[in-house]
């Protein structure tokens, strides 16, 4: 049964988080004939995707909860861990947004060329790579307070949510060059 409530919210999360995807896959399919229009159309955009993003942390942290099923000391010591975690990793889910907005600019386009390609794909690798010691830095601060097993479970379940996350959002995006 706990299995299946993390299948089913994990979807959630999935689902939510997916749409910046679909949106940046729609701004690059506008026209680029009048700049107002784009900025107006970025705003937006930008304006939905913290609205969603403020109901995926909200989800992200329920799931987390549920799972993890802290003590409320554990709890008094894990969660602003999690806060200042979810702060930077904030930071980077800004970059990769960005990255994919640039994507979806070019993908398809006489812009999307070996050095625009290039780029595009060491940035991704630079950002997993940062993600990944974002991740080992708060998985040992998770273990000097509450020790190996609940850091592992918190590694464990954090990785299991970004890897759906990150899934719905690469297959929603166009193969380059295709």
């Amino acid at each position: 049964m706990k299995s299946m409530k993390w299948i089913l919210a994990a979807a959630l999360t999935a689902a939510l988080f997916h749409a910046p995807a679909v949106l940046a896959q729609q701004a690059k399919a506008q026209p680029a004939a009048q700049p107002a229009q784009t900025e107006t159309q970025a705003t937006n955009i930008r304006a939905y995707v913290e609205l969603l993003r403020s109901d995926v942390k909200t989800r992200k942290t329920a799931i987390m909860a549920e799972i993890m099923q802290f003590t409320d000391e554990q709890a008094a010591k894990f969660w602003p861990i999690y806060r200042a975690y979810d702060t930077e990793l904030q930071t980077l889910n800004d970059q990769k947004l960005a990255g994919i907005l640039e994507y979806a600019k070019n993908y398809n386009s006489d812009s999307m060329t070996d050095e625009k390609a290039d780029e595009l794909a060491k940035l991704a690798l630079e950002l997993e790579n940062k993600r990944n010691d974002l991740k080992k830095k708060y998985y040992e601060m998770v273990r000097e307070q509450l020790g190996g097993m609940v850091a592992a479970r918190f590694l464990q379940v954090e990785n299991q949510m970004l890897m759906v996350i990150d899934l719905q959002i690469a297959s929603s995006l166009p193969i380059v060059g295709q």
